[in-house]
């Protein structure tokens, strides 16, 4: 997978990846409106080219009180979102090159109050989605939200990934419908954060899970 190429499909208006896209824009800009005043710490997992997180705080009203970190490996996606970054003068916002499924890129961001794992789940085995799930229980705070994506091509994790969240502690927020042809969710944590656990490796890209999937629906 060229994951620089895969990021062109943002750009096909009406597109699946653009709607998707449209859907976890509106619920980072909910999730900013909601939090309380004060500054906010927002992780994005597998970042890519950042597009999500930095179309929004380009334009909202508490852009200076978030502290972002974006964690992508691919050094041409980082190389973008770094520009952008640059562009928009969001000075608290870091892009890191390095691998997003280790634990050790978040030790000075854990808890945060939003947490963004989207185009992971899609890629990945059941086993891993679940230990990815655990550890939000260490990377977001009490009352933050995770949000995250998943294809609905059966068998449709969604109901699995939502029953997973809800056993360790948070609440469901918000699930988009069957109908809309992607899965796009938000939970809430109520409970304590448990400490973060140095070393540990959530989950691990799948070439044999990903050819499953039709472009796109990561």
């Amino acid at each position: 997978m060229d994951w620089l190429t895969w990021h062109d499909k943002y750009d096909v208006p009406g597109s699946y990846m653009a709607q998707r896209l449209r859907v976890v824009q509106e619920r980072i800009r909910l999730a900013l409106d909601e939090s309380p005043p004060g500054p906010l710490r927002l992780i994005s997992l597998c970042s890519g080219q950042g597009r999500d997180v930095l179309g929004v705080l380009a334009e909202h009203p508490r852009r200076d009180d978030v502290r972002a970190r974006l964690v992508e490996l691919d050094p041409r996606n980082t190389a973008l979102a770094s520009e952008t970054v640059a562009s928009l003068g969001l000075d608290q916002v870091e892009v890191l090159t390095a691998d997003a499924a280790l634990t050790d890129q978040y030790q000075d961001m854990a808890p945060a109050e939003i947490v963004l794992v989207c185009g992971v789940f899609g890629n990945i085995t059941d086993e891993d989605i679940e230990n990815t799930v655990d550890t939000c229980r260490q990377l977001c705070a009490t009352g933050g939200v995770v949000i995250w994506t998943r294809h609905r091509r059966p068998p449709d994790r969604v109901p699995l990934i939502c029953r997973w969240f809800e056993e360790r502690g948070f609440e469901r927020a918000w699930v988009s419908p069957p109908e809309a042809g992607f899965g796009v969710g938000v939970h809430r944590f109520t409970a304590d954060p448990l400490p973060l656990v140095p070393g540990r490796r959530m989950f691990t890209f799948n070439d044999e899970v990903r050819k499953d999937a039709p472009s796109g629906h990561e």
